[in-house]
């Protein structure tokens, strides 16, 4: 073979990888073309997809303060999570979408791609099977609703004299039984009973967690103080939820906002905020709530 048979080798070469070059960028360009809605609202990738339509959507709870809370008036929507959600949509330059929902529905509205991000949902490891997990916005502790007796710690009511009201098949209940087993311990129906029993001094304490401790007090102040029980301390992370996908950017994205605005104290103000939705005041509020 001749050096110019190798030359017009050689250039036979780059003239097909041109041509070939040129088909892959025109089939690719042709197909953006053709689909870019497509493209926009890939599930593969939601940040994204978000900033392409110029909206986040949101799974929003009808009467779950301090999470939500929906003026019936003007239908406008406030809470903790309303105010997180404000927040992150401001920063991304979009508006807000609402899906009314549920907690268990949140995760199936991820799933069919109704929504691009769940509220105040706690990261059980069966639902992390099929959605992927914020960082944590704040643990949310456990503690006992009092009257009549003072206590600091599990074994304060850790006692037989020490009668305990939990509703029957919820967390509250396998909490108390595992931290305080030898205490008189009633399982009633529901959380209403629970109130009834702790209102009319058949119990000394409910157990409960922070949220529906404090909103049941400030609605009804008889029921006594609240406080958050030590060694150990109980909490279960909240968090926000987002859909199971390949990139991972939207994700990250919200777990460095979580812990900038946890560090800065911002997380904190709005959580107490959506307290005092439910006339929870911010003096109420433990200040060893970490949050």
């Amino acid at each position: 073979m001749t050096t110019s048979d190798d030359s017009r080798i050689s250039e036979d070469r780059r003239e097909a990888l041109r041509y070939a070059l040129a088909i892959g960028s025109g089939a690719a360009l042709a197909s953006a073309l053709a689909s870019p809605a497509a493209a926009q609202s890939s599930v593969d990738n939601t940040l994204d997809a978000i900033r392409a339509n110029k909206a986040l959507r949101i799974a929003v709870l009808p009467g779950e303060l301090p999470y939500f809370n929906k003026d019936l008036a003007t239908g406008t929507w406030s809470g903790f999570s309303i105010e997180m959600a404000n927040d992150i949509a401001k920063l991304l330059d979009v508006k807000l979408e609402y899906t009314e929902s549920t907690y268990g529905n949140s995760i199936l509205d991820l799933q069919s791609n109704k929504i691009d991000l769940g509220f105040a949902l706690n990261p059980t490891p069966q639902r992390a099977l099929v959605v992927d997990f914020t960082a944590t916005v704040f643990p949310h502790p456990f503690g006992a609703m009092l009257r009549g007796i003072e206590a600091k710690t599990w074994a304060d009511i850790n006692k037989p004299e020490v009668r305990i009201a939990v509703d029957v098949g919820s967390a509250n209940e396998a909490i108390a039984r595992r931290f305080a087993p030898n205490a008189t311990i009633k399982s009633m129906k529901s959380r209403d009973e629970v109130m009834l029993e702790m209102a009319s001094g058949r119990v000394d304490c409910v157990v409960n967690a922070l949220v529906l401790g404090l909103t049941a007090i400030a609605k009804n102040p008889n029921l006594g103080t609240y406080k958050i029980l030590q060694s150990p301390s109980v909490a279960i992370p909240s968090s926000m939820a987002v859909r199971r996908e390949p990139d991972k950017r939207w994700r990250d994205f919200l777990s460095v906002w979580v812990d900038y605005n946890r560090g800065i104290g911002q997380m904190r103000e709005w959580f107490v905020k959506g307290l005092a939705l439910s006339g929870v005041k911010p003096e109420d509020v433990p200040v060893e709530l970490n949050i």
